[in-house]
């Protein structure tokens, strides 16, 4: 969402920079994709494309079930749960960004971008150097939105990083150089502009053209009789493949794989074998819905290896040296170290005005860089091994959130998530499970933050996977409201995780780039609220246009919510799927220890993701082949070709913006009543 956002927002103000009195800078640039950001992750993170479906559509009446909601109720309970993930990302930053310097691959990727975009050709530099080639190899590596930069040669191969002085515009070539800097910046972003141009005319035509042909969403590529009898068809979504572009190609290879092992070789074996003998895509007795406790068995033993593992790891490696270290203050009643905090000895943006010898020279340099190069080797370094152990420059006071604002805001947001989740719900979820669920999100984030840091890759689904675990174990199977105080327990865990993720991508864009951290906070919690409002709404307009679940918005994640509500809390289980839930599951915890014990080698990649190849399996072939093509061509374009990344997600982000647009005049089409041809 970062880059797109980032790419969007470029794009129009730069489009109309005559007529507004204030330059667009990337400091401006980072804060509106911080707005934009947050207000598109409000969907997913108040619930909208999962657990809402679940509770008004896919209850049983034994369950107290459905829940139909009123847009009010939707909209106090998105106002109740979009705050307090925010607020508690603040006071990590500190620890992750400054201090522990985590990646934050695309974080510091959006950087990059926005870098390249505004034509600063050292600022570009500076992010390059700072993530390093294997940050982004990592982030392809890892399950993550984008593959391998291999393609793009180490600064100082195309003019980036080198000791002249850096121009106040690029000379024009004929053929931009690998780094996107050959034409002068003008033409740089008109070109990038005309290519966001097209992309999103093209996929607006497509979707457009999809209402009026609903067919042209289920292409029987593999034969008629697969695409009737086994559900394996193309939907050519622009969108889709935007995303899969986004993804890079080992997520959603690993995706595929799960599609061929879900719906090529299970679903047919549980139909033969009658295991369920109802029509393939039907969710109660149908393979569909069989195939889907072995996703879950699958994203249950990954989540718990990874987020273990996350526990264990710095135990493990930095437990007895900050042990040790404590003792020795203790020895010497050192107290203000121990308890006191790093104070900053200033802030200097990276976006520095100073000639970019400052990026090559070997010898030391001032306290603001504190960054070296070895000109010997092709794979430069910003920071000597000595740096890295110093925590980075941090931020002015009066840039920076304010311990206070920090404890008052928190303590705010948690009063409203209780008092929304009370006040949609009523006495079906008791106040100590509230205050439980949001003790758990809270703890789980920091989790999920550091996961994100390292891997640029937020478990949210298994942190809120583990969160009805544990309610299960509290929550006794008998009680009527068991599997709907499951589900918000899950839901309230997902959010705080999935915002705090979101709050630390910026944050690190943010301090690549020299913007307030401050500026973000607020900018953050304004996309919240207002994508409260957008998220509701646009959630009750399509469920009274769309069926819901229907062939156009089956919405599996709500399937996957309530199986597992059922499935931990004692609910009987298909024939047959148990036993293969758990060989599913007992292979990919292996392999899923595997991939972190190999995290950086060659080899990693090919090693199946759990999350990954459980997407695969539960959402029919079409969901997961266009997004197949879209990694395709993401390694296609910067592996094959090795091509700088920016015209790709340019392209991406056209597709997916095209697309999203038009599919609000399908739906005023739909509401119409506008017959398909």
């Amino acid at each position: 969402m970062s880059m797109p956002s980032a790419l969007i927002g470029f794009a129009f103000f730069k489009g109309v920079a005559k007529h507004i009195d204030f330059p667009f800078t990337p400091v401006e640039n980072v804060l509106v994709q911080t707005v934009a950001g947050a207000l598109g992750t409000m969907p997913l993170g108040c619930g909208f494309v999962g657990v809402m479906p679940a509770l008004n559509y896919m209850l049983k009446p034994e369950e107290n079930g459905p829940l139909v909601l009123g847009l009010g109720k939707l909209i106090i309970w998105s106002l109740g749960i979009c705050f307090f993930g925010v607020v508690f990302a603040v006071p990590l930053r500190k620890e992750v960004i400054i201090r522990e310097k985590l990646k934050f691959p695309s974080g510091t990727a959006t950087a990059l971008m926005i870098g390249v975009l505004h034509g600063d050709k050292e600022q570009a530099g500076v992010v390059r150097h700072e993530s390093g080639l294997e940050t982004f190899r990592r982030r392809s590596q890892d399950l993550v939105r984008s593959s391998s930069m291999a393609g793009i040669p180490p600064c100082g191969a195309g003019g980036v990083g080198q000791d002249e002085a850096t121009p106040s515009t690029y000379p024009e070539t004929d053929e931009p150089n690998e780094q996107g800097l050959g034409l002068d910046h003008r033409s740089d972003w008109k070109a990038k502009i005309r290519l966001l141009v097209i992309a999103f005319a093209l996929s607006a035509i497509y979707t457009l053209m999809s209402y009026f042909i609903p067919h042209l969403r289920k292409l029987p590529i593999f034969g008629l009789s697969l695409a009737t009898n086994w559900l394996w068809t193309l939907n050519p979504s622009p969108a889709y493949i935007g995303q899969g572009i986004i993804m890079g190609p080992a997520t959603t290879l690993h995706m595929l794989l799960g599609a061929v092992v879900g719906w090529g070789i299970l679903s047919p074996l549980a139909k033969r074998k009658g295991w369920a003998p109802g029509p393939v895509g039907d969710w109660t007795s149908g393979s569909k819905g069989w195939i889907v406790w072995v996703s879950l068995a699958i994203m249950l033993a990954d989540s718990v290896i990874s987020l273990g593992w996350l526990i264990l790891r710095p135990l493990l490696f930095h437990g007895p040296g900050n042990l040790a270290e404590l003792r020795d203050l203790a020895r010497k009643r050192n107290w203000k170290e121990i308890f006191g905090s790093y104070k900053s000895k200033g802030y200097t943006a990276l976006n520095v005005t100073e000639p970019s010898t400052r990026l090559t020279h070997t010898t030391s340099h001032t306290n603001h860089s504190r960054r070296s190069t070895n000109n010997n080797t092709s794979k430069q370094s910003l920071a000597t091994d000595s740096d890295k152990d110093i925590p980075d420059e941090d931020a002015p006071p009066e840039h920076l959130i304010s311990n206070t604002t920090v404890a008052i805001s928190l303590l705010l947001s948690i009063v409203l998530c209780i008092l929304a989740i009370h006040l949609t719900f009523g006495a079906l979820i008791p106040l100590y499970a509230t205050l439980l669920s949001i003790l758990l999100a809270l703890l789980l984030s920091v989790m999920g933050v550091r996961a994100l840091g390292e891997t640029d890759l937020n478990p949210v689904s298994g942190i809120s996977k583990l969160t009805q675990l544990f309610f299960a174990l509290l929550i006794p199977a008998s009680s009527k409201n068991a599997v709907i105080i499951n589900l918000l327990a899950g839901a309230v865990s997902e959010s705080g995780a999935l915002q705090a993720g979101d709050m630390m991508q910026d944050l690190k864009t943010g301090h690549l780039l020299g913007a307030a951290p401050k500026a973000q906070f607020y900018g953050q919690l304004i996309g919240s609220f207002v994508g409260a409002f957008v998220s509701a709404g646009v959630y009750k307009l399509y469920t009274n246009v769309y069926e819901v679940p229907g062939e156009l918005f089956q919405v599996p994640t709500g399937y996957v919510w309530v199986f597992t509500a059922r499935l931990v809390t004692g609910k009987g289980l298909p024939v047959m799927a148990w036993q293969w839930a758990l060989g599913a599951g007992v292979v990919f915890a292996v392999g899923t220890g595997v991939r972190i014990w190999g995290a950086g080698t060659r080899w990693h990649a090919w090693v199946p993701g759990g999350i990954a190849v459980a997407v695969g399996m539960y959402n029919v072939p079409s969901f997961t082949l266009a997004r197949t093509i879209g990694g395709l061509l993401n390694w296609y374009w910067r592996s094959y070709r090795r091509r700088e990344e920016t015209p790709i997600i340019v392209l991406a982000s056209g597709l997916i913006l095209g697309e999203g647009v038009m599919s609000i005049m399908n739906l005023l089409l739909a509401g119409l009543h506008i017959p398909h041809l």
